[in-house]
């Protein structure tokens, strides 16, 4: 299995090269003693240009920094209590939040994880050229990691793989229930996690403290900084859209001239099988995610007898902030204000953030490899669509199915997404049969093979209180279609631009190259808080869309031109089935909507929608089980403020917001193909 090669400018454009290999970092953990590696020497090279500071040392920078003594005196002066009152709160907020890293306990959680992950995985398989160019970056500037985010397993991995190889532990952005989980939370602080609460809202001394803090560490170089770009847990275990706060954070010394330069690192880390695929396919459905404590994690022991496969990690090539963000944001507006002083980002400054939060996050999508479960995924659900229940298993009622089809498919899948530049982690060595029959056994809550036929099972345990015999029915059904199309999610960034672009061919009836593109660029913002695009970059979009489906003979293209193929009908039957379920979940969306009350909250919206998908399932009206989550329904609601469709009229968990009911509509007659889509004058043109 070989991973990818980055080599060019812009590295969101990049098409990964075939170059390095993994290796199995367990292989050699199941060969010599657990002990022995967590107390061997560790004397990793830090950056050139660190201060030699203890974590109570950073803390009392912090503390003395002159940013946050005018924080102070501005919060005193508003509130109309003392500085020293004020200061005191603000050391109380830094105590919470800090780290307190010490080896003695890197090399606790050393010993903890070789146990438990050579229980867990079969194979941690990580690119060992990275590792070299991650250890010359950490020594040339300061580094932040930048992982996506699917499993709690992400938190801990990358300073196992970092304690392995000798290169300096991160400090890591963590979320404060962990810190209040006994005993562990105070092991996590010590082995460098610091605790940010989740809503901080306009906590105008919190944000101060939490802001100076995480530049303190990038200024010194105190450590590598390891956050997740994506802010949240990704529930579908597709890349969510980044959460800017703390990246603004990370690289204003770089913007203020405090550092030369600054490295980000995206890391890629993939899953054959999660630890929490029920879990999050449950809080999808509405169940309350149980809260995380010492106890619920030792009741949680069993997960060591599953097998959860390989995990790849993939450290990307390193990206230099100073070159990426040459000529896209002037540095010398910073230098009006003395440094010391807030100062809010300009519009430009926003732009570039966010931009580059985009190509972290692309960049992680690259190097993204893929198992064959994911392929299996994408194919079960699309005949479960087509039969709408005919995989599910009732009473042994329903067929299912044929494996050998099933088979012959995933390995036309597998040459397709290969066509398309994705990575595969397909075992050479064994036969097909093997293959399928192994991702089937690992996958055995959600799936059965019985009499040669495949079916999709119910998922089990409680899924909501009030519900009638059917709804329920259709909610554990929901679970597991969920639990499947996360698996789904994790290949659909290699083809969600040429499922684009064969909806739009499909939508607007044409082969006229203008109207497919204004109709491409229509989906592209409707569905920007599903997947990633880059802000700009629509045009290239539609070229590597053009390009792939070119490539694999399902279009032909001309200067005015695009047409579909006879050959093609295959790939484009795949790919527009691929979007169905989110066109369903978005049109019932509109559908409440249109027809539901004008002013409502979030959380009268979520549960709304999720009884007239029920309902509409039940009734044979909707084929779509994924309607039911609550990620989709609410990224449906992000497009539409985005769009000026939805006005909010109000802030808070409470959010008040009013709908365009004419918008909407426009929207899901665009969406639907009734209408053409308006113009948008300031799209690049053909």
């Amino acid at each position: 299995m070989t991973a990818v090669n980055y080599d060019c400018k812009d590295p969101s454009s990049c098409r990964p090269e075939q170059g390095e290999e993994f290796l199995d970092l367990l292989e050699e953990r199941r060969k010599s003693s657990d002990i022995g590696h967590a107390l061997r020497t560790f004397n990793p090279s830090p950056y050139r240009g660190s201060l030699s500071l203890t974590a109570s040392d950073l803390n009392r920078t912090v503390m003395d920094s002159q940013y946050l003594r005018y924080i102070i005196q501005e919060v005193a002066t508003e509130t109309g209590e003392s500085v020293d009152l004020v200061r005191e709160g603000a050391s109380g907020i830094l105590v919470e939040m800090s780290q307190n890293l010490q080896l003695g306990f890197i090399r606790l959680l050393g010993f903890t994880l070789s146990k438990v992950m050579k229980r867990l995985f079969t194979h941690i398989n990580i690119n060992p050229d990275g590792l070299r160019r991650l250890q010359q970056a950490i020594q040339d500037s300061p580094v932040i990691l930048m992982p996506n985010h699917r499993s709690y397993v992400d938190f801990l991995v990358l300073s196992y793989i970092m304690f392995t190889y000798d290169l300096p532990v991160p400090v890591i952005a963590a979320g404060i229930p962990l810190m209040d989980m006994k005993m562990i939370g105070e092991i996590f602080r010590r082995s460098g996690a610091f605790f940010i609460r989740r809503a901080i809202g306009t906590d105008k001394l919190y944000w101060a403290v939490l802001s100076e803090y995480v530049k303190t560490i990038v200024r010194t170089g105190y450590a590598p900084l390891e956050f997740f770009v994506e802010g949240l847990r990704s529930r579908t275990l597709k890349s969510l859209t980044p959460k800017l706060g703390m990246m603004h954070m990370v690289l204003e010394p770089f913007l203020k001239g405090q550092v030369y330069d600054i490295t980000l690192v995206p890391i890629s880390i993939s899953y054959d099988r999660v630890l929490e695929e029920s879990l999050l396919a449950r809080e999808l459905l509405g169940v309350p995610k149980p809260k995380e404590t010492t106890m619920g994690l030792l009741k949680a022991r069993q997960v060591l007898n599953e097998d959860y496969g390989s995990m790849h990690v993939y450290f990307g090539m390193p990206l230099s902030v100073r070159q990426l963000t040459q000529a896209r944001v002037d540095r010398c507006m910073y230098n009006l204000i003395p440094r010391d002083l807030p100062q809010r980002p300009s519009p430009e400054t926003q732009v570039c953030v966010s931009w580059l939060a985009q190509q972290v996050i692309r960049v992680q999508e690259r190097g993204m490899v893929l198992s064959p479960w994911s392929l299996i995924a994408c194919l079960l659900l699309q005949h479960m669509q087509e039969s709408h229940s005919g995989l599910l298993a009732v009473e042994g009622l329903e067929e299912g199915l044929a494996l050998d089809l099933l088979t012959q498919e995933t390995l036309w899948l597998k040459e397709l997404a290969l066509s398309f530049g994705a990575h595969l982690d397909w075992p050479k060595q064994l036969p097909e049969h093997q293959v399928m029959s192994h991702c089937m056994a690992r996958h055995r809550s959600v799936i059965r093979c019985n009499q040669g036929r495949v079916v999709l099972l119910k998922e089990e345990g409680h899924v909501g209180a009030g519900l009638t015999t059917a709804e329920e029915g259709v909610v554990r059904r929901a679970g597991a279609v969920l639990m499947v199309a996360a698996y789904r999610n994790q290949a659909f960034h290699v083809f969600v631009r040429p499922a684009m672009l064969a909806l739009a061919i499909r939508i607007t009836n044409s082969s006229h190259r203008e109207d497919i593109y204004i109709y491409f660029i229509f989906l592209l913002d409707l569905f920007s808080n599903e997947f990633i695009f880059i802000a700009g970059r629509s045009f290239q979009d539609f070229e590597e869309a053009c390009s792939l489906l070119r490539k694999c003979g399902a279009i032909h293209t001309s200067q005015h031109e695009v047409t579909s193929t006879e050959k093609g009908q295959r790939t484009t039957s795949f790919l527009l089935a691929l979007l169905q379920p989110f066109i369903d979940a978005y049109q019932v969306v509109f559908s409440h909507l249109c027809d539901g009350v004008e002013v409502f909250t979030e959380k009268q919206m979520v549960p709304a929608v999720r009884g007239l998908a029920i309902k509409l399932i039940l009734s044979g009206q909707l084929r779509s089980y994924e309607a039911l989550s609550s990620d989709t329904q609410k990224n449906v609601l992000s497009a539409l403020l985005r769009m000026n469709a939805m006005t909010r009229l109000t802030t808070g968990e409470q959010s008040e917001f009013r709908t365009n009911k004419p918008s909407v509509r426009r929207i899901a007659d665009t969406l639907a193909g009734r209408r053409p889509p308006q113009l948008i004058q300031t799209i690049p043109r053909l």
